[in-house]
């Protein structure tokens, strides 16, 4: 009987994004695949180091049922290596003792696709084209910046996880209005749909499911996952974010509405262990402090 990962949440990442490959890319994009290859065989017994999005995928590892210790969470390494090269990945796995069991090699060819098959929540990758497509085909997805990497070293096992409200959660309709007449008239607009719900940005589905996971955990002192919103956004523009996140029946553990002000500040204090934005602007800014993954959505990426 084929096992299933229904009831999971589950994660499908890059190996760049878990490991830093930086070198052995170099290697790749200047020499070819040949010398590529060679030199993973070479190598592939020498410990790898972690990459950005590492300590946001061992906490989840970590993450258990309270009641019956079984794993919340399925991790699944989607490389564009084929499974010769992609062998010094699995050791660092072993190594790192990182309970990540699946994988889909592709050798070259872009991994979306098999996102379908594996009933994905999210996809973390390296490769900026990569997300693209599989943002095009309807998963919620993000290229991890290069630049901060936290080693969280406090004792508590809290994952924090932040989103960007328009083009992320929310669809990007009100930025468009912004880009189109400006602050004045995007605010006037928000007013006079403040009851209406904004549509479901990429990310929508990902936060449901960490409002699912969260459930879990009600009615344990200490809660596992916090999640928060950092929004341009402030009134009154506001009230329609809150009242949006209403309607779907999700909701985030913290808010904060910047009114165009750097969300580097709020993230550095918030310290989540990866944050999404659709901007490239605010994501350079964030990955100086916290991880970062851009979601090339909406108007701003068009």
């Amino acid at each position: 009987m084929a096992i299933s990962l229904e009831g999971k949440l589950v994660i499908a990442i890059s190996s760049r994004a878990l490991f830093d490959l930086d070198e052995s890319n170099k290697v790749f994009e200047q020499e070819g695949e040949a010398a590529y290859t060679e030199y993973q065989i070479q190598h592939e017994n020498e410990m790898l180091s972690a990459g950005v999005a590492f300590p946001l995928i061992k906490r989840l590892l970590e993450l258990r049922h309270p009641e019956t210790g079984e794993a919340l969470v399925e991790i699944i390494l989607i490389s564009k290596n084929d499974p010769n090269t992609g062998l010094r990945v699995f050791n660092a796995i072993e190594e790192y003792g990182l309970g990540i069991t699946r994988a889909a090699f592709t050798r070259g060819r872009t991994p979306y696709k098999y996102l379908q098959s594996f009933a994905a929540d999210l996809f973390l990758s390296a490769n900026a084209e990569d997300v693209k497509l599989a943002l095009a085909n309807g998963h919620a997805s993000a290229t991890i910046y290069k630049g901060a990497y936290i080693e969280q070293i406090e004792a508590s096992s809290e994952i924090r996880i932040a989103f960007d409200g328009d083009a992320v959660l929310f669809s990007d309709e009100a930025e468009r209005i912004f880009q189109a007449d400006g602050l004045a008239a995007f605010k006037r607009h928000e007013t006079e749909k403040s009851e209406e719900p904004l549509g479901a940005g990429p990310f929508k589905s990902f936060l449901a499911a960490l409002n699912t996971l969260q459930k879990i955990f009600a009615d344990q002192k200490e809660k596992p996952i916090r999640t928060a919103l950092v929004t341009a956004r402030d009134a009154p523009a506001h009230k329609r974010a809150i009242k949006t996140l209403r309607a779907w029946g999700v909701s985030v553990d913290e808010a904060f509405f910047l009114g165009g002000l750097d969300k580097a500040a709020v993230l550095e204090s918030f310290q989540p262990h990866i944050f999404f934005d659709d901007q490239q602007t605010y994501c350079l800014s964030a990955s100086k402090v916290v991880p970062t993954g851009h979601v090339p959505s909406g108007v701003k990426n068009g």
